[in-house]
């Protein structure tokens, strides 16, 4: 796997045809970095201390690779243990799905893990399933080539020390064949090669032609607690994984 503290360089692509949609939906404990996650992906951008997600947001993107080009229609859940009931109606007929856990706070790897086990029960059968540890940019150990990274602010505390041996979530991710990274939204590391590597796994035969019917924008049927920040994925930001 390449490494990079930024944005990875994109790759030229042999796909032809309309794009594939993929409906993504992101899982995991609030406060992990899952919104900004999918906005260093979609907007190429990072904000300090968001406020939580209500409900769910809602984002697309393009990404090209070799053979083909996947536009992601992506569920951002809310974290919130209130809205946990919503869930199943997000990631009912996902074909993907991005469970992240905080890679400084042990307890929410078992969340994570919590997730996993309600996917394999109850999403798709073949829904593809990506275990990722956020945060990176608090570890202090080194990551592939790149120098150690100390905390962003003050002495070293518990709070942003590791707390989540990478051997460990990668040996639970290969026992329940999840796809596994770790990544910092902060910094881009590993966020495009994360959305790459899920559009690589899915077969072709489970994705439909943009415009067709589908994923479809609203699986809830609900107009309350939904925050829709949709971005246009025919932008100057699309993403050539």
């Amino acid at each position: 796997m390449s490494s990079s503290s930024g944005i990875e360089a994109p790759a030229t692509s042999n796909s032809t045809g309309k794009p594939k949609q993929v409906k993504l939906v992101l899982l995991g404990e609030s406060a992990v970095g899952k919104s900004s996650l999918v906005l260093r992906f979609v907007n190429r951008d990072y904000v300090e201390n968001r406020e939580p997600t209500i409900g769910a947001a809602f984002l697309t993107q393009k990404c090209a690779t070799d053979d083909r080009t996947i536009k992601f229609e992506i569920w951002d859940t809310a974290g919130q243990e209130r809205f946990h009931s919503l869930a199943p109606m997000y990631y009912r007929n996902s074909q993907a799905a991005i469970v992240v856990y905080d890679i400084t706070k042990a307890s929410t790897l078992d969340k994570a893990k919590s997730w996993v086990k309600e996917l394999q029960r109850q999403a798709n059968t073949d829904i593809v399933i990506a275990l990722v540890g956020n945060k990176l940019d608090l570890a202090k150990d080194v990551v592939e080539g790149q120098e150690e990274e100390e905390a962003a602010v003050g002495e070293s505390t518990e709070e942003n020390e590791r707390q989540v041996p990478k051997e460990d979530a990668q040996a639970y991710a290969d026992e329940a064949g999840l796809l596994f990274f770790e990544t910092s939204a902060k910094s881009a590391y590993n966020v495009d090669t994360l959305f790459a590597a899920i559009a690589k796994k899915i077969p072709l035969e489970n994705m439909h032609s943009s415009g067709s019917r589908g994923t479809g924008r609203n699986p809830t049927g609900l107009n309350h607690g939904v925050n829709l920040m949709q971005q246009s994925s025919n932008n100057s930001s699309s993403c050539a994984c």
